[in-house]
């Protein structure tokens, strides 16, 4: 094993495993298609994420968000990092590490990389049975900081999942055509990928696990602050792939024929016909 991973190797200690040289995840990382992306088995210890399952068992209804409102979209995220608790706290010590950042830097070549500690629109994440995130691109900057947000990182934190219960993460081509890269939510696998237009991803079939199991992560976001750069990125939100974008629209027409007055549905079908 090369210096650089014995460094890292040394400054982690017994906090996570790198499975290969740094120089072999760089190369995995970039080489990955349909985008840059990274598949790592049992990177951090078990005993850490046995204990954010325990954590997250924990957690009352007002911790977490429920997005729900766009029918594309059925998931639930925690409210706020400050509901962290202990488990939480040593995983984001580690994540949210100068270490951890300049490892992250050298396998995906983007420095100069910055945490979110308010873990928005981050930190545990689960969905039940019938959820599903249909096939998107992540929005482009952090919420209230203006920051360009560049990677992506998922935990997963399930043990005995089988295929039939749905729940893969499915990385698409650039057209949103086809499904290039199917990856099973294990527990202990931790995925990350390069946050980029289209870059395109998701959870789109339904789960249909059992009603009382939930598949659960950790997810985490990486930005960079790109005050003097001419950087193209331009703000936005989740742009969800165009045959998604079609469906949504032509069940809004559906409701819009079925209990809308002759007079309002034509006004409301010259916007739909906008979209």
């Amino acid at each position: 094993m090369n210096n650089l991973t014995s460094d890292f190797n040394e400054l982690f200690g017994d906090k996570l495993r790198l499975p290969a040289s740094v120089e072999q995840l760089r190369s995995s990382y970039q080489a990955a298609r349909p985008f840059p992306h990274l598949i790592i088995d049992d990177l951090l210890s078990d005993r850490l994420l046995d204990a954010l399952v325990v954590e997250m068992g924990k957690m009352t209804s007002h911790q977490w968000i429920k997005n729900n409102i766009d029918p594309r979209e059925s998931t639930a995220r925690m409210r706020s990092g400050a509901d962290l608790g202990p488990a939480g706290i040593e995983l984001t010590s580690i994540v949210h590490s100068a270490a951890f950042l300049y490892l992250l830097s050298e396998i995906s070549g983007l420095w100069q990389l910055l945490p979110d500690p308010y873990l928005q629109g981050a930190g545990y994440a689960q969905m039940r049975r019938g959820d599903h995130f249909q096939i998107h691109s992540d929005r482009s900057v952090a919420y209230n900081t203006g920051l360009t947000r560049r990677l992506a990182m998922i935990i997963f934190l399930n043990k005995s999942w089988p295929p039939e219960f749905a729940g893969q993460l499915e990385l698409w081509n650039d057209d949103s055509t086809r499904c290039e890269v199917s990856i099973e939510p294990k527990f202990n696998r931790t995925v990350l990928f390069e946050v980029a237009n289209p870059n395109f991803h998701g959870v789109p079939a339904p789960l249909a696990c059992p009603s009382d199991r939930l598949r659960q992560s950790f997810i985490l976001y990486y930005h960079t602050a790109d005050l003097h750069s001419d950087s193209n990125v331009r703000p936005h939100s989740s742009i969800f792939a165009p045959q998604f974008s079609r469906k949504v629209s032509s069940s809004l027409r559906a409701v819009v024929r079925d209990i809308t007055p002759p007079l309002i549905r034509r006004a409301i079908m010259k916007l739909l016909n906008r979209i």
